[in-house]
């Protein structure tokens, strides 16, 4: 997702789009405000890749409802950003404090989701008036499920891949059941957002 060296991943391309586009539409009467949040989910618990790890609370943060706001992250910090090299700076800051560890599969494992979200806010004059316009782009790197008798995992490593195969099952099923709706099946079934942090939080 996020690449290595002259082989750039989805987030720096979308990034590197998005101020090219500033660039050229921004006028007197039209400017844009960017914001950067990066998180990770690991056994379950949200946190905040963009803070000193020693600050993340315990149990993690919490996601929340609301009617204006649906589904977000409570105390998640953002970062306004002004150019892709800011943002490329704030993915290396967060990566730096991702939860890898080693398996007999991964010598780096990835041992949580991460989710970057750039958050998008154009502003203009319209005769005489402010108006705003928000979009919001979620961007996701899953951790592989793993299969143990290949992994070799016990303790914190097995906890943390049940972890991450549970909440894939949940995004499986989600996708399924979605799948099926627009289809004109199971019209009445619920989808299982709520079994997972991942799924709540999509």
């Amino acid at each position: 997702m996020i690449g290595f060296g002259p082989n750039k991943g989805i987030v720096p391309i979308i990034s590197s789009e998005i101020f090219k586009l500033i660039e050229k539409e921004t006028t007197k009467k039209k400017w844009f405000e960017v914001n950067f949040s990066m998180l990770e989910i690991y056994n379950e618990k949200v946190q905040d890749l963009l803070i000193d790890t020693r600050k993340r609370p315990i149990s993690g943060l919490k996601i929340r409802e609301s009617k204006t706001l649906g589904v977000y992250v409570e105390g998640l910090s953002k970062h306004p950003v002004n150019s892709y090299e800011s943002i490329e700076n704030k993915m290396e800051e967060g990566n730096h404090n991702r939860t890898i560890a080693s398996t007999l599969m991964n010598s780096c494992s990835s041992r949580a989701h991460t989710i970057i979200t750039i958050e998008f806010k154009q502003v203009e004059i319209i005769q005489g008036k402010k108006v705003q316009r928000h979009s919001h782009i979620n961007l996701v790197d899953l951790a592989g499920s793993e299969k143990f008798s290949k992994t070799g995992a016990t303790g914190d490593r097995l906890k943390e891949g049940c972890n991450i195969n549970k909440s894939l099952t949940v995004l499986g099923k989600v996708i399924s059941n979605l799948a099926d709706k627009a289809m004109g099946k199971k019209k009445n079934s619920v989808t299982p957002y709520r079994e997972s942090s991942l799924t709540r939080i999509l």
